[in-house]
């Protein structure tokens, strides 16, 4: 209201007695109207709300413009209230219309008070990777309590009484035997994840932008955007920015943290990582989270894509990147992403912990450096597979969602996001979730020896298949109570 008075005798002092200027407003509550010469109120006109009420629509009201012979209205609001309704047939222009020879609509910008932006975390405050290597848009939950027992966030989950995101599993730590089993596949996969590494990131660079703002999907896309970094750097003599944000199934990406990106970045440089694609559930996830965020490309690159569902790849080998084999002691001793009401509020990023107390078991920066050590190495091989993916039809063809659906189906579960395909997604069934059995290609090598063994370890059989499009493919418990095993056949009710 004050403005719009002070705007009143503004045009009072100017006019002077050329004119007579009356302010008024509107209000929510009706006041009743008189036609009579000794009462305030003559007239009312009724109009639809037009500013987005906290307490929903409803009519409001203007009083003494019918009738009162005015040859101008100046209806005044703040930019908030400047909307579709306020210039719809009926709305506030609409109604005074009629009673004036001229309406004018002055709009003064709102007051938008401005929250202060949190910064992105880095090393070696939260998280055991170099500070330039990732800036992680997270708020640190370390001092929270939120691991929860496998079975208890199992039911939990299952009987739609809590989401995954709002606890956190307890931290798996591996046995001595399960350590060598990393340190195997790592030393014979190297020179293959180097190999990926270059390629998906000349294949970014070559068509997505020259100088692409990398934000991996938290965590597991993490060690792939520190590699992809590096690759740049060693390749090019790049210094690409590279962020880790959080994605929750059903939930979305942090918006916070895109409003972030897009406050520092040009949202058209960002090129979304994750490590693998299983059945593609999550880069349908981004995809419809963009929707509302214009200007940032959905299209994930990814190492490996065996669920044949995007088109930015280093392979659509499934095979085992060793990375998926630890949880947080080769993503930077950070957990996996949290988002629970009570923790995270609308100007916060999503949370995460950082388990300074494994740094002993950490092997981190020892996965980037055993990787980037072959670049050397496959340098030639990827200059040749960057050609190759440049000519080729790399179309998705969501050939894994079918398989899902289609395994689904045969074993009587009726959830798709209890399959979870491939080595990397059936490694996190058996390290976070209640398996019930693990489908593996028959004949499949070293690449599952450690699936065999975590397998081995929770007393989940392994069934060898033919014809599976996956190394191999996790099934969660899918009628899981504290009363019911892996195994037991409880699982599933036919």
């Amino acid at each position: 209201m004050y403005t719009p008075l002070r705007l009143a005798q503004a045009l009072e002092t100017a006019l002077g007695d050329a004119a007579d200027v009356r302010f008024s407003t509107t209000t929510r509550s009706p006041v009743l109207p008189v036609d009579d010469p000794g009462y305030a109120i003559r007239s009312r006109i009724t109009f639809p709300a037009h500013d987005n009420p906290v307490d929903g629509p409803g009519p409001r009201y203007a009083y003494n413009v019918a009738g009162a012979g005015f040859d101008t209205i100046v209806v005044v609001v703040d930019s908030h209230g400047d909307t579709a309704e306020l210039h719809a047939p009926g709305g506030l222009l609409d109604a005074v219309a009629p009673h004036a020879e001229h309406v004018l609509l002055a709009v003064i910008p709102s007051y938008i008070p401005e929250s202060p932006m949190p910064e992105p975390l880095r090393g070696p405050a939260f998280s055991s990777y170099d500070p330039e290597d990732v800036g992680w848009l997270l708020q640190d939950l370390s001092g929270v309590e939120l691991e929860a027992p496998t079975e208890e966030r199992e039911e939990a989950i299952q009987s739609g009484g809590a989401h995954y995101a709002e606890s956190l599993p307890v931290e798996y730590q591996p046995s001595e035997q399960y350590q060598a089993l990393y340190e195997a596949a790592l030393g014979g996969s190297a020179d293959r994840i180097a190999r990926a590494v270059g390629a998906v990131t000349e294949t970014v660079l070559a068509e997505r932008s020259p100088r692409p703002v990398l934000v991996s999907l938290a965590r597991a896309g993490t060690p792939v955007g520190v590699l992809m970094r590096r690759w740049a750097r060693y390749a090019h003599g790049l210094d690409l920015p590279h962020y880790a944000v959080s994605i929750v199934r059903g939930r979305g990406i942090d918006p916070v943290a895109l409003r972030w990106l897009a406050a520092h970045h040009d949202p058209a440089d960002v090129v979304f990582v994750d490590g693998w694609t299983g059945k593609g559930a999550i880069t349908r996830e981004l995809a419809a989270a963009l929707e509302e965020f214009p200007g940032f490309d959905p299209r994930i690159a990814v190492l490996s894509d065996p669920g044949h569902c995007v088109e930015t790849f280093g392979t659509r080998d499934d095979f085992l990147i060793p990375s998926a084999c630890l949880n947080s002691t080769v993503s930077g001793l950070v957990s996996r992403t949290v988002l629970r009401s009570d923790l995270v509020g609308p100007d916060d990023f999503h949370g995460a912990k950082f388990y300074r107390e494994l740094a002993g078991a950490d092997v981190s920066r020892a996965f980037i450096d055993a990787v980037t050590a072959r670049f050397g190495e496959v340098e030639e091989g990827v200059r040749r597979d960057a050609k190759e993916l440049a000519g080729a039809d790399r179309a998705p063809t969501w050939a894994g969602w079918a398989a899902v659906e289609r395994i689904s189906e045969e074993y009587g579960i009726d959830d798709v996001n209890l399959v979870k395909p491939g080595v990397g997604e059936t490694t996190r069934v058996l390290l976070r979730r209640v398996p019930w059995k693990i489908l593996a290609q028959r004949g499949a090598g070293a690449d599952l020896d450690h699936v065999r063994l975590l397998a081995e370890q929770r007393g989940v059989p392994v069934e060898e298949v033919d014809g599976l499009p996956y190394s191999c493919v996790g099934l969660i418990h899918p009628r899981y109570t504290r009363g019911a095993t892996g195994a037991d056949g409880k699982a599933v009710a036919k």
